[in-house]
């Protein structure tokens, strides 16, 4: 029997709405008034704030210069350089044939956004966020693959008419051609730099995953869209106990199998070729992981390999969900991060995927069966926030924060 309607919260709601719109409506006009701007400037109270919005804005405006500097310095190899010694404009005019007068207006720019510092004597050195961009490799990897990105977008309302006919698109082979599994022998070279690009740029999730979930209770772990294995591989270093299977198209676990071989895990993992959009999932696990999968498909998909995932899993079993997810409102009920942004498109170039917040992700796992689904707190949700959820009604799962 449903429950009864309570006319009194609607209408307090709906009153509580129309006063935040027309409040909304209000500072509107007021921010639009001619002489707010030379008022807000004038008074010593609101200058900082009118200052603040005005460099928000030319941020904005300026994106794409920024990140076009953090690509020229990635391509000439600047990082690394700089990491093992600091050096002036002649010797890095000589490195990277630059002529001096261009290279130092890149070095300036880059010392403007943190990449890069001045030091003694002339030189240059790594900023505060350049170090990050020297020490891991998949960093840079990602920056020279967003040129993709870059190149669709030129044209936004071009892109956002025919988002899936770009460079981003033909990069990722499966995200959104169902044949791919079928892909010839000479095609394989998509397979390549799509699984070592995954690879090499999943060290932070992997990290998140590992500092953030407790695996002692689990035996045997199923990796779905396991790629090269860089997950597994973390992950058996780090659980000595742990056996796997992983699960991934036939040219992708091809790429896999000697990797594995080198790191002697040949009889910790066992493969098994398929795709999920026409195959059952393998049984005989008790821990199912998702790394990075989710946000590549549609909510059919998803929905359609939660639902194997649970009918592979025996009682008592879990699924792990691990990727970037959206970012809530803060307590002043502003948007999330603005990393939001770049997720909201990337995952529009590359296919049919898109970026869902936790709550869409806990009722979807909540739809395919799974039970005391529970958001697993860790240190850097911009890298990926965790969903663990069981197939059945035992306790809720306890995460490696909460024990602490």
């Amino acid at each position: 029997m449903s429950q009864p309607l309570d006319l009194a919260a609607v209408q307090a709601h709906t009153a509580d709405t129309s006063l935040q719109d027309a409040w909304q409506a209000r500072l509107e006009r007021w921010y639009a008034h001619p002489g707010l701007y030379r008022w807000s400037l004038s008074n010593p109270l609101t200058r900082w704030l009118t200052r603040r919005r005005t460099r928000k804005l030319f941020d904005l405006m300026a994106g794409f210069v920024h990140s076009q500097v953090l690509l020229g310095c990635v391509r000439l190899d600047l990082f690394r350089a700089l990491h093992q010694a600091p050096a002036n404009l002649t010797d890095l005019a000589r490195r990277t044939g630059l002529a001096p007068a261009v290279l130092q207006r890149l070095l300036l720019s880059a010392v403007a956004l943190g990449l890069l510092e001045h030091r003694s004597q002339g030189r240059f050195g790594l900023g505060p966020l350049g170090v990050p961009l020297a020490q891991h490799e998949g960093i840079g990897q990602m920056i020279e693959h967003n040129h993709l990105l870059y190149q669709d977008m030129q044209d936004p309302l071009q892109f956002l008419h025919n988002a899936w006919s770009g460079g981003m698109a033909e990069y990722w082979p499966y995200a959104h051609d169902k044949a791919a599994v079928a892909m010839p022998a000479s095609e394989a070279d998509k397979f390549t730099r799509y699984s070592q690009l995954m690879a090499a740029s999943q060290g932070f999730v992997v990290q998140e995953i590992l500092s953030s979930y407790f695996f002692d209770e689990h035996r045997c772990v199923l990796d779905v869209g396991a790629g090269k294995g860089r997950f597994v591989s973390e992950l058996a270093a780090h659980a000595p106990h742990l056996t796997f299977k992983m699960f991934d198209l036939p040219p992708v676990l091809a790429l896999a199998r000697e990797g594995l071989q080198a790191k002697g895990l040949g009889e910790r993992v066992a493969l098994h070729p398929g795709s999920f959009l026409d195959d059952p999932l393998p049984e005989g696990a008790d821990l199912i992981t998702l790394v990075r999968v989710a946000h590549d498909h549609p909510d059919a998909v998803v929905r359609q390999i939660l639902q194997k995932a649970y009918a592979a899993l025996p009682v008592g079993g879990a699924l792990l969900l691990a990727e970037p997810m959206a970012q809530p409102e803060d307590e002043a009920g502003q948007p999330g991060a603005s990393v939001d942004a770049y997720f909201h498109f990337y995952l529009l170039a590359m296919g049919a995927g898109r970026l869902r917040t936790p709550q869409e992700l806990q009722t979807m796992m909540q739809e395919a069966g799974f039970s005391h689904v529970e958001q697993v707190p860790n240190a850097m949700p911009i890298h990926a926030r965790i969903l663990v959820g069981r197939k059945s009604q035992c306790l809720p799962l306890v995460s490696a924060q909460s024990v602490n």
